[in-house]
This record gives C-alpha cells, sequence and structure tokens, in this order.
C-alpha cells in the first residue's frame, strides 16, 4: 500500500513518540497516573521496549513516518497515527494494509469509544471478550473483523 514500508530502528523514535503523544491524550485522563505518563512513559524507554520488536512494525511514511502499525501474528497489537494529523487517513490505511496482511483481531480499551468506532467502520465487530489491562481496574474489549 503506498506510504506504507516496513519500519526500521531509524523510526523508532518517530514510533515512540506517536504512540507517547497518543497516551498521554487519550489514556491520561482514565488512568490519571503522572508516574506513569510522565516518568516511565518515555521516548528512551518506549526506543529500548521496541527495539527487537521492530519487524513486527509497520509505518505510513509520505517523507515524514505519521503513523504506525505493530502486527503480531493476526493480531493488530497497536495502531497510532499523530494526534495533530488524525482524521486524514492515515490510520484507515494502516488498519487496510494490517488486515491485508492478515490481522483479523485486536484488543481496545472499553472506554476508548472513539478507537472502537473507528475499528468498526472497518468492520470490525465486538465478540464479548473482556480482559483487565494489566495493573488496572479497566476493561479491553476484543475486537474480529467479520468475513
Amino acid at each position: 500500500m503506498d506510504n506504507i514500508r516496513k519500519a526500521v530502528t531509524n523510526d523508532l523514535t518517530r514510533i515512540a513518540e506517536i504512540e507517547l503523544f497518543n497516551y498521554r491524550l487519550n489514556f491520561y485522563p482514565i488512568f490519571k497516573s503522572d508516574w506513569f505518563y510522565f516518568k516511565y512513559l518515555t521516548v528512551p524507554a518506549l526506543i529500548e521496549k521496541y527495539a527487537d520488536k521492530i519487524n513486527s512494525f509497520y509505518v505510513y511514511d509520505d517523507g515524514t513516518v505519521k503513523g504506525f502499525t505493530c502486527v503480531e501474528a493476526a493480531e493488530i497489537k497497536k495502531l497510532f497515527v499523530e494526534p495533530v494529523l488524525q482524521n486524514k487517513g492515515i490510520g484507515g490505511k494502516l488498519l487496510q494494509f494490517a488486515v491485508e496482511n492478515g490481522a483479523d483481531n485486536l484488543w481496545a480499551l472499553e472506554k476508548n469509544t472513539d478507537a472502537i468506532r473507528f475499528y468498526k467502520r472497518y468492520g470490525f465487530r465486538l465478540t464479548g471478550d473482556k480482559k483487565f489491562e494489566e495493573d488496572t481496574t479497566e476493561y479491553l474489549v476484543k475486537l474480529k473483523l467479520e468475513k
């Protein structure tokens, strides 16, 4: 798909920045953990965490990395777009790329209704499966692509 390529080590800084900004905007209001979102979750920490998983990452790059997805087996582990560039079709292209390459399921935070609505627009449906987000009292819900 145009503008989507396998990530390389030099992309890790942008991947980490995009994830960090999204986490702070979307999840900090739910979890309200200053320690996690402003001390633990840092660009260097994410770069280190993802360095050996780089083969699972794909980036949307039109001269600048504007979004990414991480796919392992058939599961979309992550899909984020730079917050100021959302609603421009980048997330949809990343999702279609993941699906075309075999991904058909994912977990989303139950309170992240915007993300759930986004995935539903592309044919994903809630399965009814739930689990706790690690070390929290918030639920993740499973979505699977209807075929």
